[in-house]
């Protein structure tokens, strides 16, 4: 599985993921200051996983119907340090949840799984 970290995803928890052997690509190193539509058109081209903290790709995930290969792991987590955001994102992606096709809410006690809407077929 394939992840791209918003801009918003800490640094230290970017790194140890990949040390962990995760293949995440990083929206603050690539295109910093892309508009949300337009991170979410590269999770889709890329059929990638977006891991973000904002909350507002909620909304814009479930309008655009991203495609079944794509998913969102949103973080809620309050005020984790960097180090502690790193061993959750790590636990949260070890954990064996198939994110393709999900919207999931993952805070320090639980994940919360939603299936994103059947995009309209293009006929």
């Amino acid at each position: 599985m394939k992840f791209v970290a918003d801009e918003n995803f800490p640094r230290d928890a970017l790194r140890l993921l990949r040390q962990s052997g995760f293949d995440v690509t990083s929206i603050a190193e690539t295109n910093p200051g892309l508009p949300d539509i337009e991170v979410l058109g590269i999770a889709s081209a890329e059929d990638r996983t977006l891991l973000t903290f904002d909350k507002d790709f909620g909304d814009l995930a479930f309008r655009q119907g991203l495609p079944a290969s794509c998913g969102v792991i949103l973080f809620r987590t309050g005020s984790l340090t960097p180090k502690e955001s790193a061993a959750l994102a790590i636990a949260t992606l070890q954990s064996g949840v198939a994110w393709a096709g999900h919207f999931c809410v993952v805070n320090d006690r639980k994940i919360r799984v939603t299936p994103l809407p059947a995009r309209p077929s293009s006929e």
